[in-house]
């Protein structure tokens, strides 16, 4: 299906604002978010949640749930005083292959994160002048795994500078960043743009992208990221990643 850019635009812009709506937290692990008031909590529990969501969306929701009752749906007041020996409650957590081991790291990260570097908006501020944050996901793997940790806990956090198009940490970056008064994102990160933020690009997205010709390149790959940004930016530099939505619907709803 390929239109002339004034249509393909036009039919995006239509369906980013029928599926930028409060239903689509229904269905999406992006309702953890919103289960919190205070900004540790929603940033926090969305980099968990995102770290996690690959595979069944049922089953990462109920993963994510299950993490948040392990750090007494307090997640910030947790990782900030929690003792070594808290840490045995996640022994039988387990997300495909993301397990109890895996995550406390993740607890010693963050709070090595939150005491050293401002938390992860932090981490991402001091890329604000960057016309993408791709280089600044790199950033905050290297800065996140600079305490002792097992090896096999890197796979878990994905580096744009090796090749990958970090899908999970774009989306929790939208999730973070983008303003979008639809109620979906929390956009609760003043020193990261909108403008910056590339769109989480899975199976879906890419799939639909290249079917109407936003997207060329086959591989969902660091360089389809990037070819894909410089699509959408045309459309709308401001906030590019509103079509992460008409992306995702028409692939996951639709199946277009």
């Amino acid at each position: 299906m390929m239109l002339p850019p004034g249509e393909l635009k036009a039919f995006l812009d239509e369906k980013a604002d029928q599926y930028n709506n409060p239903e689509f937290i229904t269905t999406d692990p992006v309702q953890i978010i919103h289960r919190y008031r205070d900004k540790e909590d929603i940033e926090i529990s969305g980099f968990l949640t995102a770290t996690i969501a690959w595979g069944n969306r049922k089953s990462i929701i109920n993963n994510a749930n299950r993490m948040m009752e392990l750090l007494g749906n307090s997640p910030y007041d947790f990782i900030m005083s929690h003792q070594e020996e808290d840490l045995d409650r996640f022994e039988n957590f387990v997300h495909r292959t993301y397990n109890a081991e895996d995550l406390r790291h993740f607890i010693r990260g963050l709070k090595y994160l939150y005491e050293n570097y401002g938390g992860l908006e932090g981490v991402f501020a001091a890329h604000s002048n960057a016309p993408r944050l791709q280089e600044a996901i790199g950033d905050l793997k290297t800065k996140f795994f600079e305490i002792p940790h097992l090896p096999r806990t890197e796979k878990h956090v994905s580096d744009p500078r090796k090749g990958s198009s970090a899908k999970r940490i774009n989306m929790f970056l939208r999730w973070m960043a983008r303003k979008d008064n639809k109620g979906v994102d929390a956009g609760i990160w003043r020193s990261v743009s909108p403008a910056q933020l590339s769109c989480p690009l899975d199976v879906h997205s890419g799939n639909v992208a290249r079917k109407l010709g936003l997207l060329k390149r086959k591989q969902n790959d660091a360089r389809a990221l990037e070819e894909l940004d410089n699509a959408l930016r045309k459309m709308d530099p401001n906030d590019p990643v509103k079509y992460d939505f008409a992306l995702f619907g028409l692939g996951v709803f639709e199946k277009f």
